[in-house]
């Protein structure tokens, strides 16, 4: 057995034991390379293996699955292009136009590129800004809460210590709602509602724009706090 054969066995070994994923196992096993500074370190049999800034949504299986190539493999293919330092927009279209991928996709290997490369961290949006989620399924009448999203006066009253204005059309199928405080702009948020069969329904909260990542965690808390209170109401 080859020393990469050996040591892509221990990798697999150890992901069985702790349920990492490959990469995270291969970092750990590798021991002390994974300096987000560097963008390789040695792999056992001396070739070279892509440090990660962060881990992408998609693993190297369901990537390499549906494109044909795993994580290394796009990473070095895009830092090999030219105008990889163009954005995230340039590199979307360049995946697409040369390399045939759809638009889901496409925009999956981007986001992964500029996570593992560190262009992009948990959270954080081609723009640079920031968003919080929060999913909760609760008990509610969806006509009722929706009706007190778009209504100024219930609205002061469904948010509190917040002001809020409606950005989206009162019929619009999920409502955005800008958030401010003393005045301050503090992004958005987006409201979608999914019916159960159980009669409960799936809120989605997605706040938008966010500074920075200091934010998200304080907003996925007030969130999470407002979907239990939604659901105790």
């Amino acid at each position: 057995m080859t020393k990469q054969e050996s040591f892509k066995r221990r990798v697999r070994e150890r992901m069985e034991k702790t349920g990492e994923r490959y990469g995270a196992a291969r970092r750990a096993l590798l021991g002390g390379l994974a300096d987000t500074t560097q963008t390789s370190a040695p792999e056992a049999d001396g070739t070279r293996v892509r440090v990660r800034a962060t881990e992408p949504e998609v693993d190297d299986l369901t990537i390499k699955r549906a494109t044909g190539r795993d994580w290394d493999e796009w990473c070095d293919l895009i830092d090999a292009w030219p105008g990889h330092e163009a954005g995230h927009r340039a590199i979307a279209a360049h995946i697409h136009d040369e390399y045939g991928l759809g638009m889901w996709w496409g925009q999956a290997v981007t986001v992964g590129y500029e996570r593992i490369t560190g262009r992009r961290v948990v959270n954080q949006l081609s723009d640079g800004t920031f968003s919080a989620g929060k999913t909760r399924t609760v008990i509610v009448d969806v006509a009722t809460l929706r009706a007190a999203i778009v209504d100024d006066d219930a609205r002061s009253a469904l948010f509190p210590g917040l002001e809020t204005h409606l950005r989206s059309k009162p019929t619009s199928k999920a409502l955005r709602v800008g958030v401010a405080i003393d005045g301050q702009a503090i992004g958005s948020a987006l409201f979608s509602f999914t019916p159960k069969a159980d009669g409960r329904v799936m809120v989605n909260v997605s706040h938008d724009e966010l500074p920075d990542a200091a934010a998200v965690a304080q907003w996925k808390q007030y969130w999470s706090d407002w979907l239990v209170a939604i659901d105790e109401a």
